[in-house]
């Protein structure tokens, strides 16, 4: 199954919010231009908000009639949200995904896009503004990195290995205080497990074979429903931590992502487990 809308579009619609509202303003915020939304670690930025009007008026042109939710949108209106499960077909956007790290001047955000029909994610991409190219899969069509000339290289997972010698990314900051201290316990059984606060990269990664596994809580659908098809389509395994399949509409429950299902049950069951 594949997207009503045309991929290549969003593609371009997210370069050209990054070249036009994005880069600019990259190292070049004011002390106006950054505030605090929900605590210290969670930011908007000017370049966020200019970014996502900018893709919810180009995407207005070429699906008119998708529901269009963004990050951005749905901090004004959190009830823009509800209309997702029941749509026939949707657009979910980040505007900037690693807006702590884009703030603070690191080189590590991106622009996601996820396409969803009649509740089933169709199409996911993530756009790297820094290099210029993007992460995307289509439903049943593999992932694929594209470069801004034009070629494109087939990505795949990389294969499982021993429970002490895997490395992934592991967001533990949603957990109760008790909870983290057993999860982050529990990761010494791994090689490394660390987070870039980005999950656009740690997804480009993981599809690219560098990681393992990713594990978040969280599960705003700007954040995951791009990364996750991305992932499944590259070979990979995911699933909510009760072993049920991640949905657009789904918000909790947590989602693990490893290189395969005997790799995802280790894992859930040696450290993810509280």
């Amino acid at each position: 199954m594949t997207s009503a809308i045309d991929i290549a579009a969003i593609a371009n619609i997210l370069q050209e919010a990054a070249v036009r509202e994005i880069l600019p303003k990259f190292r070049n915020l004011g002390s106006g231009d950054v505030r605090m939304k929900s605590e210290a670690i969670d930011l908007v930025t000017e370049a966020d908000e200019a970014a996502e009007r900018l893709i919810k008026a180009r995407m207005a042109e070429v699906a008119p009639d998708a529901l269009f939710i963004g990050e951005e949108s749905v901090a004004a209106n959190p009830a823009l949200l509800n209309g997702l499960a029941g749509a026939d077909l949707a657009v979910i956007v980040d505007p900037i995904d690693g807006t702590f790290n884009y703030a603070a001047g690191m080189p590590l955000f991106g622009v996601m896009a996820a396409v969803v029909a009649r509740g089933e994610t169709v199409a996911g991409l993530i756009y790297d503004p820094m290099g210029n190219d993007w992460v995307i899969a289509e439903k049943g069509a593999g992932a694929w990195l594209c470069k801004a000339d034009g070629s494109q290289e087939r990505l795949n997972v990389t294969p499982s290995l021993p429970l002490e010698s895997l490395v992934g990314c592991a967001s533990t900051g949603f957990y109760s205080a008790e909870n983290r201290r057993i999860v982050m316990s529990n990761m010494a059984k791994v090689r490394i497990a660390t987070s870039y606060r980005c999950a656009a990269h740690e997804y480009r990664a993981f599809a690219s074979g560098y990681f393992h596994f990713l594990m978040y809580q969280k599960l705003m659908p700007w954040d995951h429903l791009a990364g996750t098809l991305i992932a499944q389509e590259a070979g990979a395994y995911a699933a909510r931590f009760d072993g049920s399949p991640y949905r657009p509409e789904h918000v909790n429950g947590g989602l693990l992502v490893a290189s395969n299902r005997d790799c995802w049950q280790e894992l859930r069951r040696e450290v993810f487990t509280v």
